[in-house]
């Protein structure tokens, strides 16, 4: 059996460590350590004349961009699978409306370039994206709901998005530094499978304006587990707290009698739940398959608002109280050091000025697939 290291508590991943190029030796002192280049690890490293320039410590300006664009968002949440297919769209969009349901203000940030599906889902598949002074505006699907995706920037469609890594980390920084969100509880982000450039951008460049942590959603057989615990070593590397996982298609429900069937075969060492004990990591819930899900998503519907009677309404319901709670927990947490230390407050010594100021930047531009 399986024996994974226990996750690190989120403390200790505050401290994780995203400095360290994949292709660094194993005595990197890391790219923004002042003996980058210089120590004794760094000899024979690729890397090497690159760190000692220091040219790796000039801060990224989209990281205070970002925690500037988005100081009016409370929680940020990450929907992570290594492997496609598992319903990661279909539990972000449904997770939207259910937030909204329970009368939050909630955004959607769709990263998967090559595969938006996120429009469609949330019935908003069409429309256009406005520029105001203040950034892009995103589409709204009520007043509750806000939305953004390349799927509305595409002029066909049907066309595929050939772009290479800079350029998607590209639109992904101007999706987090120039959207206006405004004031919103949640922000929900849907992200394509695996661990790769989308990944990496979007946590290095909200770290500066917290994330609360990843929801992992996975199926039942061992295929799809596999690469989720890759999603969880990415997480443990770049300092992401996992909220917790969810088991998805965990049963067929019937649709004439709603009885529910395993489809797929259970792994000899447990599904998600066992794996999430064997992480250390809560496990959020399991949630079987009703067609009538696939039917409220091409709708563009609520789920649990549709079929209320579903097997999967109930189970649902239950894993949206969990994040929620999840996410009061951590305000709660914070809200409480904060008044420990004096409520919050900066206070100046006297004769020295304290400004605030955010990073300027250029108007956003238009996405385009050529």
């Amino acid at each position: 059996s399986r024996a994974p290291q226990a996750f690190p508590s989120r403390a200790s991943m505050a401290e994780a460590r995203t400095d360290v190029p994949d292709n660094a030796a194993a005595e990197c002192v890391g790219t923004q350590s002042a003996e980058a280049g210089k120590a004794a690890g760094c000899e024979g490293c690729p890397n090497q004349s690159l760190c000692a320039s220091g040219a790796t410590k000039a801060a990224d300006p989209a990281l205070a961009a970002a925690r500037e664009a988005l100081a009016g968002v409370k929680h940020k949440i990450l929907v992570l699978s290594g492997k496609g297919g598992v319903g990661k769209s279909t539990f972000s969009a449904q997770l939207a409306f259910s937030l909204a349901a329970r009368d939050f203000q909630v955004g959607i940030l769709d990263i998967d370039l090559c595969g938006p599906s996120i429009p469609r889902m949330l019935g908003v598949e069409g429309r256009a994206v406005h520029e105001s002074g203040s950034g892009w505006e995103p589409v709204w699907l009520n007043e509750n709901v806000a939305v953004m995706s390349i799927g509305f920037m595409m002029p066909d469609k049907d066309g595929a998005v050939l772009w290479r890594g800079p350029k998607k980390s590209g639109l992904i920084k101007q999706f987090l530094t120039d959207v206006d969100w405004g004031e919103l509880d949640y922000l929900i982000v849907d992200t394509p499978p695996g661990t790769s450039d989308e990944h990496i951008t979007v946590a290095q460049t909200m770290k500066e304006a917290g994330i609360d942590g990843a929801v992992v959603v996975s199926t039942p057989q061992e295929v799809a587990m596999a690469d989720v615990r890759k999603e969880l070593s990415y997480c443990r590397k770049l300092g992401i707290n996992v909220m917790g996982i969810v088991e998805n298609m965990a049963g067929f429900v019937c649709p004439c009698c709603k009885t529910q069937a395993d489809i797929f075969p259970r792994p000899k060492d447990g599904g998600p739940a066992a794996m999430a004990a064997a992480y250390g990591l809560p496990f959020l819930g399991s949630l079987p398959l009703d067609p009538r899900m696939a039917s409220a998503c091409e709708a563009g519907e609520a789920f649990t608002t549709m079929y209320p009677d579903s097997p999967a309404a109930g189970p649902f319901n239950a894993v949206v109280d969990k994040i929620v709670a999840a996410t009061d927990s951590d305000e709660d947490s914070e809200t409480a050091e904060d008044e420990a230390e004096g409520g919050g407050a900066v206070v100046a010594p006297a004769g020295v000025v304290v400004s605030a100021g955010g990073a300027g930047g250029a108007a956003p531009a238009v996405a385009s697939t050529e």
